[in-house]
């Protein structure tokens, strides 16, 4: 929490959509935790696949740069955010096959999901991507 008040002293009004910041596990047992803010769902209109996106490549690079090889990411904005999320899991999931392919980096990345429908959506769009090499840039 100190870390977090120190970053925020720096960001008045908050961490943008989008960007990516890191701090210590706390008692927690990962080691650092990379926090990330996606966009609030607006229908579509303001950019927010962008950010979503950003928020994905982001947290990647800022994992990278600090020698993380396993992460973890939850759903981003799907939740309170309210960005559909057979939306958000292409967007999501693109991004990280895409930032995978370019950045031979990471032994494990994982998607932590609310509920087995979210784990089935996630699953079918994954196959999706990849059997059409539709993943990332």
């Amino acid at each position: 929490m100190k870390e977090c008040k120190i970053i925020r002293q720096s960001l008045p009004d908050g961490l943008p959509a989008g960007d990516a910041v890191i701090t210590g596990g706390g008692r927690l047992k990962a080691k650092k935790i990379i926090h990330t803010v996606g966009p609030i769902w607006h229908s579509g209109g303001q950019k927010e696949a962008g950010f979503l996106a950003q928020a994905y490549e982001n947290s990647l690079a800022l994992a990278m740069k600090n020698g993380i090889k396993t992460i973890s990411f939850p759903s981003i904005s799907t939740g309170a955010y309210g960005y559909p999320i057979n939306r958000a899991s292409k967007i999501a999931l693109s991004t990280v096959i895409g930032f995978v392919r370019k950045n031979d980096w990471f032994d494990e990345i994982r998607f932590v999901l609310h509920s087995g429908g979210d784990f089935l959506l996630y699953e079918e769009c994954c196959r999706m991507l990849l059997l059409n090499g539709r993943g990332g840039s």
